[in-house]
């Protein structure tokens, strides 16, 4: 089943689940040699294949071509090798906000043959080392901006030895710049196979230990040559920008590997409000934009008050679903489709999705080519056409859990369940209904946060809003809002009943939210991605 491994660390692939748990993988369309290390591929032979001038990447205030990232990169890896000792399959974490020197210590690290964990700067000391402890990881690069929770971590650490400092700021004043900085612009890169494991990606849950998603160095290029070329077309004249961190598989695929892959450019943000995106937009003509639909409401007011965001040719939505005003809003407002799209940490990025030529309001479309869904009930039926079950997929990447009994949970009888609840249109294609674990059963009744979100969405006089069950003891649930109102309204009684009833209006009246609570803003990740959990009592 697997192919050559290159790795003299073997941890990895010694962890990798049963064969027999694993999903069925669709490969058909994907072949690539035995022996690929993807970050090679996405910087070196980017050279070789005549991008060197071409811009690769933008951010802390320089423009670093492609063969400015190559020399870059390898000399960094040779720091990691012949400095600081890394081996083929060591896991080797990363710890900085998104900017140019952590895509360098990315691909230096993967070129080294290493098992990169990209994390977030927001993680703190016991988070860091709930993810050391279950990849075993020895060694750690680190911005120097960001080094005391990873001193404190590696203090209390049975696993991490090292840590080394690099400058995220472009100045190149710290330990791995002062290393690099010596070394040769040309690195010959041990060999590693397809499916040895390049990266871990850890799933933002919120409780219990986390959950190492292995991706392969082929799984890293087919999201490229699967969504991003067929769904996005991605040119080598495509500035891509976006919010989500690169230690999120969403954000690695979407602001590095897919621009990297075509000879495209990233302009990289370490702080990625909308309103630090909307100036990046402006300023460097942004053509692929990648954030959540709280962000594109933003935008869509500042281009009411005039910001020009026309470079945009492709707007994609992910991290939670698309309400549709948002996306007619943005239609009306630059009259191309928003892009809604769903991906997974443990399939590596979105694999089902609405394409510019096909394309709805509150629709995930249909699935990338070379994969497979279908909605089905707990004991793994198809069900019929409108009716609301479980998401199951298959397809050229899937779940791999590190060393975990959960992956018995996320894959059965070889699809992924994505533990999101779904309906397929009689045309095809899919709706997102709620997370499998959100639906909210009052009376009786199944009732959808996400729709009744819509519908208050579409009432002009709320700005931001998210739906919750609360428990009931007539009811057993109810459904709960918890609304931003523009500054223009006030959160009284009268309001209550304004969007009780519009809210009727708009769908099934036994959705409507029974109680309505005003709040002046809604708890999010750094992903802009609404915290649902903190708001259940």
């Amino acid at each position: 089943m697997l192919g050559p491994t290159g790795h003299i660390d073997t941890f990895t692939r010694d962890n990798l689940p049963p064969p027999d748990q694993w999903p069925d993988l669709r490969l058909e369309r994907f072949d690539y040699p035995a022996y690929l290390n993807a970050a090679v591929e996405l910087t070196d032979r980017m050279v070789e294949r005549g991008f060197g001038d071409h811009t690769a990447l933008i951010g802390n205030g320089r423009i670093r071509t492609y063969k400015e990232l190559s020399d870059w990169t390898n000399r960094i890896a040779h720091a990691l090798v012949e400095d600081y000792g890394v081996k083929p399959g060591n896991r080797v974490l990363i710890r900085s906000a998104n900017n140019p020197a952590m895509v360098a210590c990315w691909l230096a690290a993967t070129k080294a043959g290493a098992v990169v964990v990209n994390t977030m700067p927001m993680l703190r000391a016991g988070e860091l080392g709930a993810i050391v402890d279950k990849a075993e990881i020895a060694f750690a690069l680190c911005d120097t901006r960001l080094m005391e929770e990873m001193v404190i971590c590696a203090k209390s650490s049975r696993f991490l030895k090292t840590v080394v400092g690099f400058d995220g700021t472009a100045n190149h004043d710290a330990e791995l710049d002062r290393a690099a900085l010596s070394k040769p612009v040309r690195f010959a890169a041990p060999p590693v196979g397809r499916d040895d494991v390049a990266l871990i990606g850890f799933t933002s849950g919120t409780t219990g230990t986390p959950k190492g998603a292995m991706a392969f160095h082929r799984d890293l290029l087919i999201i490229a040559d699967g969504y991003a070329r067929e769904v996005l077309n991605v040119t080598p004249e495509d500035i891509f920008v976006g919010s989500p961190p690169l230690a999120f598989t969403f954000g690695l695929g979407g602001l590095a590997i897919f621009p990297l892959r075509f000879g495209a450019a990233a302009a990289l943000l370490e702080q990625a409000s909308p309103q630090n995106m909307i100036e990046i937009i402006q300023t460097h003509r942004a053509t692929v934009c990648f954030t959540a639909p709280t962000a594109y409401r933003v935008m869509l007011k500042a281009m009411e008050e005039g910001a020009d965001l026309s470079s945009l040719r492709a707007a994609v939505s992910a991290g939670e679903t698309l309400p549709a005003p948002v996306y007619e809003d943005w239609i009306t407002r630059t009259s191309k489709p928003m892009l809604d799209g769903i991906g997974a940490t443990e399939m590596l990025h979105i694999f089902l999705t609405n394409r510019f030529e096909d394309h709805r309001p509150a629709c995930t479309g249909r699935p990338v080519t070379g994969y497979e869904a279908r909605i089905v009930d707990a004991d793994m039926n198809e069900l019929p056409r409108g009716e609301v079950g479980r998401l199951a997929v298959r397809g050229p990447t899937g779940c791999r859990y590190l060393a975990d009994d959960r992956q018995q949970n996320y894959v059965r009888d070889g699809w992924n369940l994505t533990g999101d609840s779904f309906w397929q249109d009689e045309e095809g294609r899919f709706h997102f209904a709620a997370r499998s674990d959100d639906m909210i059963i009052s009376a009786g009744y199944n009732i959808a946060g996400p729709e009744v979100e819509a519908a208050l969405l579409s009432h002009p006089q709320v700005a931001e809003c998210a739906v919750v069950g609360a428990p009931d003891e007539e009811r057993g649930m109810i459904v709960e809002a918890h609304v931003v109102l523009t500054p223009d309204a006030t959160g009284d009684a009268l309001m209550v009943k304004l969007l009780q009833d519009h809210v009727k209006r708009s769908i099934a009246p036994y959705k409507y939210p029974r109680r309505v609570v005003f709040v002046s803003a809604l708890p999010k990740t750094q992903t802009g991605k609404i915290q649902r959990f903190r708001l259940r009592g």
